[in-house]
C-alpha cells in the first residue's frame, strides 16, 4: 500500500500534510507536477536573485491556508461537510494550474485573449473526466456557482487564500519584508454571516496591514521597473519570431510552443480540439529558456540581439513616473535608432511606451467585509480609521517607456 498522506516541509508554514488520498493523486498528476517548472514570479529573478520559487509551492501553500481557514470556520459553529472541505482544497490547489511559461508574462503572447483562469477551468474539466466526476463540486466552487458562496470567496476574492499565500511567499523569496502579512491572524478572525465571508473587528488591523503590504509588493516586486523591462524584451522577442515566420524565415521552436506561435488559439479552439490543451500542458519555463538560448545564435540579428541580451541580463532602460510625457522621449529614442542605421521597420522591437496601474483595494469589486462588535457589517474602508485605506481604492497610474540604447546594425 502506498502512503498517500505525504508531508511537505514548506519554508513558510513548516510541515504541510496532504489531507486525503484523492488530493495526493491530483498532486501526483502530470498537470500539477508541471507547476514545479513554472516560476511564480516570471522574470523577477533578474531583480531578486532568490525569486526562484514555483507555482507548485504556491499551490500547496494556498491549500494549507484553505485548510486552516476551514478549521477556523468549523470551530465557530459553521457546518462544513467533508465533501465540501475536500472540494474547496482541490479548487484552491488547482486555481493556478492554467498558468503558462513565465506565469503572467506570456499569458496573451501565445494565446488569443485566453487568460490563465480560463485555462485552469479547462484543465479542471479535463481532470474531472479523468477522475470520473470527482472534481464537479470543486469546479462549482472555483466558478462561483455553488450556493454556499463563501467557498468561492476563500478561493477568489480580495481576501482569499491565493493572495495570502503569494504575498507571504513572494515576500520571503524576494526578501522584500514589506510584503509580510499576518495571514494566521486574519484566518483566525474569519467568519461567515448570511453565507458571506467576513472578518471579525479584532482582525481589522491585520486586514489593513494586508492591503498596505499588497500595494507595496506591487510597486516593489510585481511592477518593478526591471521586471517591466525584461518582460517587455521577452514579448518583443516573441513578436519578432511571429514576424519572421510570417515571412517564411525558419526559426527553431520547440514543437509544443510552435503550435501557439503559429496559430492564434482561442478558448473555443481549446474546446473544439483537445490536442491544444495537451500541447499547452507540455509547455513550461524550460521550453522558453531553451528557445531563447537557441535564438541568440539565429541569423536574424534582431532576434539574436534581443535573445542574447536577455540571457546575459543586458536589459532595456526605462523611464517611469506619474504623468510622464513619453512622446518627446520616444522621438529621441527613434532618432538614436536612426543614427545607428537601424531600419525604420525594425524600430518597434527596441522600445515600448505603455502604462501600469496599481490599486491596493478595489472597493467596487467584491469588497472585504468587517463584522463589527455591535453586529453591523461594514466595508473595510468604512471600518478603518486609516485614511490610507480609503485612498487605496484610487487607482494610481504611471506612464513608462522602456528602450534599448546599445543596438547597432551589424556590418555586412
Amino acid at each position: 500500500m502506498t502512503n498517500k498522506r505525504k508531508i511537505f516541509n514548506d519554508p513558510i508554514y513548516g510541515f504541510i500534510t496532504i489531507p486525503s488520498d484523492f488530493i495526493f493523486e491530483i498532486v501526483q498528476h502530470p498537470y500539477f507536477q508541471r507547476l514545479r517548472r513554472i516560476k511564480q514570479l516570471g522574470m523577477a529573478e533578474l531583480v531578486y536573485p532568490g525569486a526562484f520559487h514555483s507555482r507548485f509551492q504556491h499551490a500547496l501553500g494556498a491549500m494549507h491556508l484553505m485548510n486552516e481557514a476551514l478549521n477556523t470556520l468549523q470551530s465557530k459553529g459553521l457546518m462544513i461537510m467533508e465533501v465540501e472541505r475536500e472540494a474547496a482544497l482541490v479548487a484552491i490547489l488547482l486555481h493556478d494550474i492554467g498558468h503558462g511559461p513565465f506565469s503572467h508574462v506570456l499569458e496573451y503572447a501565445i494565446l488569443k485573449n485566453v487568460n490563465h483562469e480560463a485555462i485552469s477551468e479547462l484543465l479542471m474539466e479535463d481532470l474531472n473526466k479523468q477522475f470520473e466526476g470527482k472534481l464537479t463540486l470543486a469546479i462549482e466552487m472555483f466558478k462561483g456557482t455553488y450556493d454556499r458562496s463563501f467557498f468561492h470567496q476563500l478561493i477568489s476574492s480580495q481576501l482569499d487564500m491565493d493572495r495570502m499565500d503569494y504575498l507571504n511567499r513572494d515576500s520571503f523569496y524576494t526578501g522584500v519584508a514589506e510584503g509580510n502579512i499576518g495571514a494566521e491572524r486574519i484566518i483566525k478572525m474569519l467568519h461567515v454571516v448570511d453565507n458571506q465571508l467576513v472578518v471579525e473587528e479584532k482582525g481589522l488591523l491585520s486586514v489593513e496591514n494586508f492591503l498596505v503590504a499588497r500595494r507595496l509588493m506591487y510597486w516593489q516586486v510585481y511592477l518593478h521597473k526591471t521586471s517591466i523591462c525584461s518582460e517587455t524584451m521577452v514579448l518583443k522577442i516573441f513578436e519578432r519570431v511571429k514576424d519572421l515566420l510570417s515571412e517564411n524565415i525558419e526559426v527553431k521552436i520547440p514543437a509544443h510552443l510552435r503550435v501557439f506561435i503559429e496559430k492564434n488559439i482561442s478558448k473555443e479552439d481549446f474546446k473544439n480540439d483537445p490536442s491544444y490543451l495537451q500541447d499547452f500542458v507540455s509547455l513550461d519555463d524550460v521550453d522558453i529558456w531553451y528557445a531563447l538560448k537557441s535564438w541568440q545564435n539565429h541569423s536574424d540579428w534582431v532576434l539574436a540581439n534581443l535573445s542574447r541580451n536577455i540571457i546575459e541580463r543586458n536589459l532595456f532602460k526605462i523611464k517611469i513616473e506619474v504623468g510622464l510625457k513619453t512622446e518627446d522621449i520616444q522621438s529621441k529614442i527613434l532618432g538614436n535608432l536612426v543614427e545607428k542605421n537601424i531600419p525604420k521597420e525594425l524600430h518597434k522591437y527596441f522600445f515600448k511606451a505603455s502604462q501600469i496601474s496599481n490599486s491596493g483595494y478595489a472597493s467596487q469589486q467584491a469588497n472585504i467585509k468587517i463584522l463589527m462588535k455591535n453586529g453591523n457589517i461594514l466595508d473595510v474602508s468604512e471600518a478603518s480609521d486609516l485614511p490610507t485605506i480609503k485612498a487605496m481604492s484610487n487607482i494610481v497610474k504611471k506612464n513608462y517607456i522602456c528602450y534599448t540604447n546599445d543596438v547597432y546594425l551589424p556590418s555586412i
